[in-house]
């Protein structure tokens, strides 16, 4: 199945605050502020992208070609589905799907959506990104709505980021701590 992921709103908040990075790092002084910031957002950014997980509330919107059976949401921890929209006509009008229609699983990891008992989707125009699903995930709007365990990985990322920053070896920069992973790996959606 094709799509296409898109960020709507972003998070108002990283899940590491400066302060606690540059204590994680035992930084006192502020002269590398800028680059610490900066490493929370790209490891907060790996930690996500590894995980498939939205660690901050934020919305996002994906795109498909077409409805399938059953749609797995490749962004997660969903908090809810705000709309389904899909493309019926020529004139290329987006088309709400009353929430009646489909049913939301949340419960599972990637979440899932099938069309509601004995029904159907709708017909679809034959066009790329013909239904668009917008969706709020993350665990919350607080980095205390953030399990510890992600947070950690977070931090030792951001270690091993600090440490390696004017290695010209890819290979040592990009090759983090086996231990991040093994932190990351129950959290991670397949």
């Amino acid at each position: 199945m094709e799509w296409a992921l898109k960020l709507l709103t972003a998070p108002v908040n990283e899940p590491v605050s400066l302060p606690e990075a540059k204590n994680h790092l035992r930084v006192t002084c502020s002269a590398d502020d800028d680059l610490i910031s900066s490493l929370i957002t790209a490891a907060t950014n790996m930690v996500e992208s590894y995980t498939r997980r939205q660690l901050i509330t934020a919305t996002w919107a994906m795109y498909f070609d077409r409805f399938e059976s059953e749609i797995s949401l490749l962004k997660n921890q969903l908090q809810e589905v705000s709309k389904i929209e899909y493309i019926a006509s020529e004139d290329g009008v987006l088309t709400l799907l009353d929430s009646t229609q489909y049913i939301v699983d949340n419960i599972s990891a990637p979440a899932r959506i099938t069309p509601a008992y004995q029904g159907s989707w709708p017909s679809v125009q034959n066009r790329i990104n013909s239904v668009v699903i917008t969706f709020i995930a993350g665990y919350g709007d607080n980095a205390a709505d953030v399990p510890k365990a992600l947070i950690s990985a977070i931090l030792l990322t951001i270690g091993h980021l600090y440490e390696n920053r004017a290695d010209v070896s890819q290979e040592k920069a990009y090759n983090l701590p086996k231990g991040v992973f093994y932190i990351m790996d129950p959290y991670r959606v397949m």
